[in-house]
C-alpha cells in the first residue's frame, strides 16, 4: 500500500451471519427410516455389524487390499468390531457418516459407503466406499453411492464432496464417472498400499452442480 492510499475501513462482524453447519440425523432416526434404492438399503454401521464386516473383508481380502490401505489392519474379528465402534463414535460426534450397504430382500451386507472427513465450517466431506467381491460388477456401488450423495446434499447440507481413486483402479473410476464428479487433478503418490505408491485421481462435486 502506498502512502497516499487511505487505510481500509475495519470490517464489522456484528451483524455477520454464522456459517450454516451440517445437519446430521441421529443413527436412531436413520435406522427407523433408512436410505433405500431399488435393490439396496443403507443403514448406519453399529457394533452388531462387526461379525458381518469381518466376513465381508476377510472373504474379499485380495480384492480389497490392492486399493485400500486399511485392509491389512482389519486382520481379526475384534478389529472389525473396533471399526464398527469407531463408526458409531464418528457419527455421534459429526466426524463421519458410514452406512452398511445391505440387500433390500435378504439384508446381506455387501459393503460400506461413507462420508468421511466431515468439516462443518466448510460443509464438505469425502466420499468413500467398498464392496465385497461377490457384489461387484452389478452396478450396486453406483446405486449405493448415488443414494448416499443425495442424502449428503439434500439432508445434511453438504456443499462440496471430494472423491479420489487410484489412477489404475478402473472399476472405481467408472463409478466416479457415473456419479458426474468433475476431475480436479492428480495427487502424486497419495497413498502407500500393498508395497507401492498409488497416484490418485481427484474429483469433486458441488451442491450446485
Amino acid at each position: 500500500m502506498s502512502r497516499s492510499e487511505p487505510a481500509p475501513a475495519p470490517v464489522s462482524t456484528e451483524n455477520a451471519k454464522p456459517p450454516q453447519m451440517l445437519s446430521i440425523p441421529s443413527r436412531a432416526e436413520l435406522r427407523r427410516a433408512p436410505l433405500e434404492t431399488h435393490r439396496l438399503v443403507l443403514l448406519p454401521i453399529e457394533p452388531v455389524d462387526g461379525p458381518e464386516l469381518w466376513e465381508a473383508v476377510d472373504g474379499s481380502r485380495w480384492h480389497l487390499e490392492r486399493w485400500l490401505p486399511w485392509v491389512p489392519f482389519s486382520n481379526t474379528p475384534e478389529a472389525s468390531l473396533r471399526y464398527a465402534e469407531a463408526c458409531v463414535a464418528d457419527w455421534d460426534t459429526g466426524r463421519a457418516v458410514r452406512l452398511a450397504i445391505r440387500d433390500r430382500q435378504t439384508r446381506q451386507l455387501h459393503g460400506v459407503v461413507g462420508l468421511d472427513s466431515c468439516i462443518h465450517l466448510h460443509r464438505s466431506c469425502e466420499l468413500g466406499y467398498w464392496l465385497r467381491r461377490e457384489a461387484t460388477g452389478r452396478g450396486m456401488m453406483t446405486e449405493a453411492a448415488r443414494a448416499c450423495m443425495e442424502f449428503a446434499f439434500r439432508r445434511m447440507g453438504i456443499h462440496r464432496m471430494r472423491c479420489a481413486a487410484a489412477t489404475d483402479n478402473h472399476a472405481s473410476l467408472r463409478v466416479i464417472a457415473r456419479l458426474d464428479f468433475r476431475f480436479e487433478g492428480i495427487a502424486r503418490q497419495a497413498e502407500y498400499v500393498g508395497s507401492r505408491w498409488l497416484d490418485h485421481a481427484v474429483f469433486s462435486r458441488l451442491a450446485s452442480d
